[in-house]
């Protein structure tokens, strides 16, 4: 095995990404027991990134995912408003579109489909709220010719790296209230 000139140390998250890697290896039938066993042990064992990569070379490669699909959904009303709460899933980019009334969107209850969701409310006259889980990360951008579009958080700020709800509102009358506390 020849030695790198600068050898770069090895983190704990190099050592597990190659762990995890020997147990799919296993669980495919590439490796046996015993030789992940051993592979595992040198992992753990390695101080250096190099020492890492002789342990899954002779594996296949892994297949590649298949590409994702941009999930999209609509909600459209012409007097009143487009309304969701409780269960339900949220798309990774949904478009609400009222021509008189808002959207009350309530996601304490339901399912984000990605960490990166966001959410576009289209109001001609009227406006309407999103309600947030408490440790979900918030953005909202947009334009409201009258009224106006607010972020209003009670709850703790969330963690680093916490989903994140992007909402764009746009509307002529009216205007978007994103906060983490309403009525159920």
């Amino acid at each position: 095995m020849s030695v790198e000139p600068n050898p770069v140390r090895a983190s704990d998250a190099d050592r597990e990404r190659v762990v995890a890697r020997l147990t799919e290896a296993v669980g495919d039938g590439t490796l046996t027991l015993v030789e992940v066993e051993e592979r595992q042990g040198a992992a753990y064992a390695a101080r250096f990134r190099h020492e890492l990569a002789p342990l899954t070379a002779d594996l296949p490669a892994r297949p590649a995912a298949p590409p994702a699909k941009p999930a999209r959904r609509w909600g459209i009303s012409l007097i009143g408003g487009a309304d969701r709460k409780g269960r339900w899933r949220v798309p990774r980019r949904g478009v609400w579109i009222t021509l008189i009334g808002g959207p009350d969107l309530d996601l304490r209850e339901a399912t984000l489909e990605d960490d990166d969701t966001e959410l576009t409310i289209i109001t001609l006259i009227g406006g309407g709220d999103v309600i947030v889980p408490e440790g979900v990360a918030v953005e909202l951008t947009g334009f409201t010719l009258l009224g106006g579009d607010d972020v209003k958080r009670e709850g703790a700020a969330p963690p680093a790296g916490a989903p994140v709800v992007r909402v764009r509102s746009f509307g002529l009358i009216g205007g978007t209230d994103v906060k983490d506390r309403g009525r159920r």
